[in-house]
């Protein structure tokens, strides 16, 4: 790769003129451009399969729409790096826009991983629902919509195959069945009431279905179940009749059952009024494991082959994509999607845009939802616009806030101290802007909200001071909403002061008269207190910010509480990750034991070198 920049100058010159004079040092190599502004900050990323031809376009003074007009002329540099072949730049160019997130690209702003059922390896598999990297060893059956979809699925196939959801540690302690199998969830097999053949036929039975082929399932339970009745086994004819029911939930609950499509994501696109919604839809084994719906950034004026390549590039970026891509509009470069697809899966991608037949149905369902979903995300955002400025002219604000800031703390007696922070703005809760924050002063009398307040706003604003000393990145809020009185106003404000940060609007949200819900006071730094009527929807709205704070702050708490409550001496041993920490449980039943275990033993545990053993044995010996 080669990489260019211009020289700096004083007063760097903009627009179409300059991308001009980059023109003479390109050639007609592939690879990905970068256009910067005065500031050197990137406005676009692009790729080219002809890096001259695609910036001569740029170079020209007119014929351009007005979001790409805006973008040259804001243009003061270009930054440029050649690849071996188009499907490079195509990946190069994914990645830089995930990392640098330029204002003039199409945006993917949820990026999160998708859950999977996972039957583990193990003599007596256990199945439940797993997120993230495909690490551990068992057959994995997904992606699904979301966890609720999962947890559904779960839940009825337990009652139809009655296999457990326990850990290998609980399993391998148990000397009694557990609930799960009195309300016959699970055939108990580690207390041995079901033979290892039997549960084996259970386990493929459970991959059958998850592969799409379950009729065969369901005619053996009726069989069954008819066999159970003519020999008057009523009671097992009963449970077998519950485990066809739960099958059939199953299968009604996903809705679209295609029987022509045995694995496709179906991606349909509906823009309005500069939004865009993309819903996806998860056909897995000729079965609809849900629907998820996105909505990325986008300017006026882009195209729909553009937003739905540069979907579908950060979609998959670290997600593996199916056999088939069933799409609403064409891509620009669909031969580049398909060969980066295809290698990243390990074996043939198609795209296809149908026009008929069950596909093309498909894709017209999900495109109804994608144009339902954006109706009512844009009803939505009127509605919270007009709650903002109700906001502002409540509390004597300049003006709509589009950054609102909330902070709480939640601790037992000071133990497992959190502070966390919530972002709302125009498009309602922004909840990956939210952040934690583990509080670590030690000289901190325990229970101090005073103290915890001030070190996560002390935390957080210089870290603000460091990364955007100018406030031109949109990380600077417009208000903050502290949940307490006069005092935590004066404290707050106290704190910002020392830092330099004198013009930031906060307000302090205390409970009123017998800390009544409804009945909140407002205090702002030098006014008396105020409150609301009490059926004003700002009233509701600063509630609910309020109340969202509360809910993180507590969960972040909890969450931070149970892994306190299970670590064990293992975690302070270098080399022991949760992987050998799993094992050494498993193996020895308890942290203890692994402390009174002999070198030779440690050496046995699956995953433990000779050089951890050692290093296992010498820390607790030490210790």
């Amino acid at each position: 790769m080669t990489d260019s920049t211009p020289k700096p100058s004083e007063k760097p010159a903009t627009g179409h003129k300059v991308i001009q004079g980059y023109l003479r040092m390109l050639d007609g190599s592939p690879g990905v451009y970068r256009m910067l502004d005065a500031d050197s900050r990137v406005l676009y990323v692009g790729k080219a399969r002809n890096l001259k031809a695609r910036v001569s376009n740029y170079a020209r003074p007119a014929g351009h729409s007005r979001r790409i007009a805006r973008m040259i002329s804001e243009t003061a540099s270009m930054m440029f790096l050649t690849t071996r072949t188009e499907t490079e730049a195509l990946l190069l160019e994914q990645n830089l826009i995930k990392q640098l997130k330029p204002k003039f690209n199409v945006l993917l702003r949820d990026d999160k991983s998708f859950p999977n059922i996972l039957l583990s390896d193990h003599a007596y598999p256990q199945i439940r629902k797993h997120r993230g990297a495909k690490s551990e060893g068992g057959s994995y059956f997904g992606p699904f919509a979301s966890a609720g979809a999962v947890n559904r699925t779960l839940n009825q196939l337990q009652k139809v195959f009655l296999l457990r959801n326990c850990s290998d540690t609980m399993f391998d302690s148990r000397t009694r069945p557990c609930l799960l199998h009195q309300i016959r969830r699970c055939s108990a097999p580690c207390v041995g009431k079901i033979s290892e053949e039997d549960y084996a036929q259970s386990v493929k039975d459970a991959q059958r279905f998850l592969s799409g082929r379950s009729t065969q399932i369901q005619e053996t339970l009726a069989r069954q179940m008819q066999e159970a009745s003519e020999a008057m086994e009523f009671e097992r004819a009963a449970a077998l009749r519950d485990r066809i029911r739960a099958l059939t939930t199953v299968q009604s609950a996903q809705g679209i059952n295609p029987q022509g499509v045995a694995e496709a994501d179906v991606i349909a696109l509906h823009m309005e009024g500069g939004q865009a919604c993309v819903q996806v839809f998860f056909i897995r084994a000729n079965q609809n494991w849900g629907n998820r719906d996105f909505y990325p950034r986008v300017g006026e004026d882009v195209d729909p082959a553009e937003v739905l390549e540069a979907f579908i590039g950060q979609f998959y970026a670290q997600k593996e994509p199916p056999r088939l891509l069933l799409l609403s509009h064409g891509i620009e470069d669909e031969d580049l999607m398909v060969d980066l697809l295809s290698e990243k899966r390990g074996r043939k991608v198609e795209i296809a845009v149908p026009q008929r037949g069950e596909k093309a149905e498909l894709i017209e369902h999900a495109a109804r939802n994608a144009r339902e979903s954006l109706a009512r995300k844009m009803a939505e955002g009127a509605a919270q616009g007009k709650l903002l400025a109700g906001l502002a002219e409540a509390f004597g604000l300049e003006g709509p806030p589009k950054r609102i800031e909330v902070y709480d703390n939640s601790h037992i007696q000071g133990t497992n101290a959190v502070g966390a922070m919530i972002v709302a703005g125009p498009e309602g809760f922004e909840k990956n802007q939210y952040r934690k924050f583990n509080i670590r002063g030690d000289e901190l009398t325990p229970g101090d909200d005073f103290g915890m307040m001030k070190e996560v706003l002390t935390r957080r604003f210089k870290r603000l001071q460091k990364e955007d000393p100018d406030r031109e990145k949109g990380q600077w809020p417009d208000l903050l909403l502290i949940d307490g009185g006069a005092g935590q106003v004066s404290a707050v404000e106290e704190i910002m002061e020392d830092m330099g940060v004198e013009d930031l609007p906060m307000i302090g949200v205390a409970k009123g008269v017998d800390r009544d819900h409804g009945k909140e006071e407002f205090h702002r730094p030098g006014q008396r207190p105020f409150a609301l009527r009490h059926n004003d929807p700002v009233l509701y709205f600063v509630q609910r910010l309020r109340d969202e704070a509360h809910r993180f702050a507590i969960g972040t708490h909890r969450a931070k509480r149970a892994k306190s409550m299970s670590a064990t001496p293992l975690d302070d041993i270098p080399g022991v990750g949760a992987t050998r920490k799993r094992a050494l449980l498993s193996h020895f039943g308890s942290a203890k034991a692994v402390s009174r275990a002999n070198l030779a033993d440690l050496k046995a545990v699956d995953g433990v070198s000779e050089a951890l053993a050692e290093r296992i044995y010498d820390f607790f010996q030490d210790g």
